[in-house]
This record gives structure tokens, sequence and C-alpha cells, in this order.
């Protein structure tokens, strides 16, 4: 999978995709991460990407112009099978929606900044919009790296144990069940006996019952789609 991303802080996207899983899916082949500077389509020398807003108000805009620019010229590259923008107003990321990109090939998302980017390139070049939670960040290179970061893990190959990736929390609607490691007894405070048990079937069951009931306890509205 192929995954561009334009900004206007690149160095904000360095870290997260410089360690852990996302950097060994890159080391093996599996996920390209390209980080593209905006300014590179700057319209003058000073860098220019932004501008007041058409009828007042307070906030920069960041200019159409070197926005099309940038997506076309990465277009003729790669055809994309998603142009995606991060911005609060989009569609509520979720564990559905990473599964579904994590099967595309080349994705493409602009990360806005200042007060958004100009209507007319969310009208004519963007695919889809995307949104992390209900509050406003800085800019959308922390949602960029959210997104990139649950699309990653879940590409084939990418984890040591693919399954892990299935019992995750939110997969099929319900949260992760509790896990336990060694010792078995801490402080007293022991594992329960059926994950000591060395019976597959029970602790399958156990781990689905303890999955409805966290599942119920604390997100009932995931049940509701079940």
């Amino acid at each position: 999978m192929k995954i561009d991303i334009i900004t206007v802080l690149p160095e904000l996207l360095e870290s997260p995709f410089a360690h852990s899983i996302l950097k060994r899916a890159k080391e093996k082949g599996l996920l390209e991460v390209n980080i593209h500077n905006l300014r590179k389509w700057a319209l003058n020398e000073y860098g220019q990407i932004d501008d007041y807003q058409y009828g007042g108000g307070a906030g920069m805009v960041m200019m159409p112009e070197p926005l099309a620019n940038a997506i076309e010229h990465l277009a003729k590259e790669t055809k994309y099978d998603e142009v995606i923008f991060m911005t609060p107003d989009g569609e509520l990321f979720n564990q559905k929606m990473a599964n579904a990109l994590s099967l595309k090939e080349n994705l493409l998302i602009i990360c806005g900044h200042y007060k958004g980017i100009d209507d007319r390139i969310r009208e004519h070049f963007v695919t889809k919009e995307i949104s992390v939670g209900d509050y406003v960040l800085s800019g959308g290179e922390l949602a960029a790296a959210i997104v990139t970061d649950a699309i990653g893990r879940l590409i084939p190959g990418v984890l040591n144990n693919e399954t892990s990736a299935l019992f995750d929390s939110f997969q099929d609607n319900l949260l992760a069940p509790p896990v336990y490691t060694r010792p078995a007894d801490f402080r007293n405070w022991k594992v329960p006996e059926i994950l000591l048990s060395g019976d597959p079937k029970k602790i399958d069951e156990w781990r689905n019952e303890q999955s409805l009931q966290r599942t119920a306890e604390r997100r009932p509205d995931l049940l509701d789609d079940k």
C-alpha cells in the first residue's frame, strides 16, 4: 500500500512513521508513506499557500492553487483510490472504515491547517472526508497519522501475529476482553482460572462473554449496530 500525505508541516509527521509497527511495515516493503510539503507548490518565493477568507472573519484559508497543483502533480504518478481530507466535519473514523481503507492500494491524504482549505478543493478533488473525533486540532497532521497507523497495521504481514488484529477492540463491534500475563498471582490478585486451564474452546467462550459484557457496560451503542 502507498499513502501520500500533503501537509504544510511535514516535521509533525516524521516521528509517527519512524518507529514501531509502521517502521517495520515500511522496512518489509508492505507500506510506503510519503510526506509532501505543500510549500513546494507555493505561489511565490515567500512560500505563500494561504490567504484571507472572502467575506471577512478570523483565520487564514489554504489557497486552492497550491493544493490543486500538488494533487494533480502527484496524480500523474499514482492513480489514487481515495483522495482524503482530514476535517472535523467529515465522516467519523472507526474500525470498519479502517478495515475498508486497508484494502485499497493508493491513498492521498490532505492535511488542513489554519481555518481550513478552499472549499473548491473539497468539491472537485476530495473523494472522502474523515474526522477522528468531535473536537478540533491545530491541523490535520495528527489526524492523518492516526488514520495511517490504524490502516497500516491491518495490512497482511505487518503484524507478527496477523490474527491479533482480528481481536482488537471494535472488530465485530465489540470491545476487546481483558488480558493478563505473568505472574499468575500478583499481590494476591489472581488471573482468572479459565485462562490457565489450557482449554482453547472454553477460553474463547470466556473471552467472547467478557467482550460482550465490557461492551454492554462501556459502549452499549456498539451493540445497537450488531
